[in-house]
């Protein structure tokens, strides 16, 4: 990392640790919970209220911006649950895809092999009916040498064994050339209905994303300014809340070597923009940041973030070192690094960038540990 780079992680760090020191004691903030996504009749009635004041050029509340903001929480949510389903999609058509090629290639090499196991079977058939036309006696008869009868007959036996081995191999082959067919046929199906609901997840994404631009086009550049210190706010009140409970005292976990390299590749994308479905180089989004930085790091993971929480080992939050991979809400929907004195380096959302955040800013689903073994 430069040293451009790491001043400002580290400036971004102490300032993600101050929320404790700003925070007011005893003072009420925001559940650390993710409420419903799904909208409210008071948010749908709020986010009305707000285009209502929009046009009639009077400046939203407090309150109706609060509920703007729920409204675009749950969307980019929604939005999220369904890039999750578009990378799963994904990442299965890519290795269906790649099992194809490998079916296909064993199918042309049993059509080789049978082709000459054919043709070893003719000359064998071929070269018996010219041997076996006479009967033993009379081809002893007809014999200068009983001996070379004898290794005649003995050439007969093996011969008659190498074909009954042929037969057995040609029908081998058959039965192996079938069940390939099989297979193929099989991931084709399999790989049509990953294609399918890539193509869904994909309406869907687009879908949510739209509406939440369309609710933050009505809003006027002050309250869209408004509304940003607010998205703060209640970022600063879950993160004060969090390290109010005590647990970055237990926290005191060492980086391992590998863990180093993923913290270092996540952190040196700061600033790139976030885009659903992206690996970078140029723009990520939350497990395609995570997923990179670990490959980066020599130790490959799972694409999405509900396969990082089903497939990585689990390990407690007061447990957890730099590089471990914090999941968020219950549905497991997004995934940011920890990098150490409270911290996260993630790809929040569309509209933002790779950036450093709370590790309590949001709701903890539990840690997993892309190293563990």
């Amino acid at each position: 990392m430069g040293s451009g780079k790491r001043t400002l992680v580290t400036a971004a760090i102490a300032l993600v640790c101050t929320v404790t020191v700003l925070g007011t004691p005893g003072a009420a903030y925001a559940s650390p919970e993710r409420p419903d996504p799904r909208p409210t009749p008071s948010d749908r009635s709020a986010a009305a209220a707000a285009t209502a004041s929009a046009s009639a050029s009077a400046s939203a509340s407090d309150e109706v911006l609060e509920s703007v903001r729920r409204k675009l929480d749950a969307l980019y949510h929604d939005a999220a649950v369904a890039t999750d389903a578009y990378n799963a999609a994904e990442e299965k058509a890519e290795k269906q895809s790649a099992q194809i090629v490998r079916l296909a290639r064993e199918i042309v090499k049993g059509q080789e092999r049978l082709a000459e196991l054919k043709d070893r079977a003719g000359a064998a058939a071929r070269a018996q009916y010219r041997g076996g036309g006479l009967p033993p006696e009379m081809r002893l008869w007809l014999s200068r040498d009983p001996q070379e009868f004898l290794d005649d007959a003995g050439t007969v036996r093996q011969g008659e064994h190498a074909t009954t081995g042929l037969i057995a191999e040609l029908t081998r082959t058959q039965k192996d050339l079938k069940q390939y067919a099989s297979d193929a046929a099989d991931e084709w199906k399999r790989l049509d209905a990953n294609r399918k609901a890539k193509a869904e997840a994909k309406k869907e994404i687009e879908k949510q994303i739209a509406a939440a631009e369309e609710l933050q086009s009505r809003l006027k550049e002050q309250e869209r300014e408004r509304l940003q210190k607010l998205e703060e706010q209640a970022a600063h009140q879950a993160q004060t809340a969090w390290l109010d409970s005590g647990i970055l005292k237990e926290i005191r976990g060492r980086a391992s070597e590998e863990g180093q390299k993923a913290v270092r590749f996540a952190t040196d994308q700061i600033g790139k923009p976030y885009v659903w479905g992206a690996e970078g180089p140029k723009s990520y989004d939350c497990s395609g940041l995570t997923s990179q930085a670990w490959a980066a790091a020599g130790a490959p993971i799972p694409r999405t973030s509900q396969e990082q929480w089903k497939q990585l080992k689990h390990v407690d939050i007061k447990d957890m070192r730099p590089g471990d991979l914090i999941i968020y809400f219950s549905d497991a929907s997004h995934v940011a690094m920890y990098i150490g004195d409270g911290a996260i380096v993630h790809a929040p959302r569309p509209g933002r960038t790779v950036t450093i955040a709370g590790a309590g800013s949001m709701p903890i689903l539990g840690v997993v540990r892309p190293d563990a073994g």
